[in-house]
């Protein structure tokens, strides 16, 4: 999909295009939930990472390489939070790394009760993907992530918008 010009945007352009692509991503086999969080919040960061970065989340889908913990798309939004708030050795640690990684956590918790990829799907256990309910109801939480990061980091002023 490409780099976003996001000051050609409202808020809420931005945002309903952020959860788009990252569902698309998702929807259309391109990638999974971790790697579609990735890869658009690089998108709308402008790439500040080569596209390679999207590897990095691809042993978190369906709970971490299918183990059913934590929700892919959560990890996927934890680590987009890290691309603009992580740190590389020898830095301090960003109060803020911790807020938002919280922040992402908390949202999700209260959303669905749970970060847990087999408890927030349990309603399908044992369908790995098969059913299109399934996969449509991961679609739409992978958007909801990206949605999330991405609002944080507009209200943070780290995107800025039309």
């Amino acid at each position: 999909m490409g780099i976003i010009n996001t000051n050609q945007l409202t808020k809420q352009e931005l945002l309903d295009k952020v959860q788009a692509n990252a569902e698309e991503y998702f929807k259309s086999g391109a990638l999974f939930c971790s790697e579609s969080v990735v890869q658009t919040i690089n998108e709308v960061l402008g790439k500040p990472y080569d596209e390679n970065v999207v590897k990095l989340a691809s042993g978190f889908p369906v709970g971490m390489g299918k183990a059913g913990c934590l929700c892919g798309a959560v990890s996927g939004g934890q680590m987009a939070l890290g691309m603009v708030y992580g740190r590389v050795e020898g830095e301090p640690m960003k109060d803020k790394m911790f807020e938002k990684a919280k922040g992402l956590h908390d949202y999700i918790k209260d959303e669905y009760k749970s970060t847990c990829c087999r408890v927030i799907t349990k309603e399908w256990t044992g369908d790995d993907f098969k059913s299109e309910a399934r996969k449509n109801h991961c679609v739409t939480i992978t958007g909801r992530v990206a949605r999330w990061v991405a609002n944080e980091l507009i209200e943070d002023g780290q995107i800025e918008v039309k």
